[in-house]
């Protein structure tokens, strides 16, 4: 009874065979992942040397990494994984002084399209917050 069986479910699995592939029509969702602290260029922009501690949080928000080795060092780390196409990364780094704000480095992308078509996506800006004296 079985050998009858499998021959005649041959043909019908010599059918599916030339069928399409279901995976390449069909795929899963994937869904838009979003970690850490998001900084806009505007939010950059606020900031201004010799600001305090609570004024850099008040501008940027809670900073993902404050390293108690690097106490002068604040890091906004930001990663944006969409179901389709290349991750994202951005980082700031907010360096203090006696609890005053020095500098800002890191990579800024641009905000406005305009800009956006201007530069590659990899590419980067550092940011640098002037002093009071320049």
């Amino acid at each position: 009874m079985l050998p009858r069986t499998l021959l005649l479910s041959l043909p019908f699995l010599a059918a599916c065979s030339s069928a399409p592939n279901v995976t390449s029509v069909l795929s899963p969702y994937r869904i838009d992942v979003r970690q850490g602290n998001y900084v806009t260029q505007d939010m950059v922009a606020r900031l201004k040397p010799g600001m305090s501690r609570d004024q850099v949080r008040f501008a940027l928000g809670t900073p993902l990494v404050a390293d108690m080795f690097h106490a002068n060092r604040w890091d906004y780390v930001y990663r944006f994984e969409p179901g389709r196409g290349e991750v994202q990364l951005r980082r700031l780094v907010v360096f203090f002084e006696d609890n005053k704000l020095v500098r800002v480095g890191g990579d800024v992308v641009a905000e406005t399209e305009s800009a956006a078509a201007a530069t590659p996506a990899s590419a980067a800006r550092v940011v640098e917050v002037p002093t009071a004296g320049k």
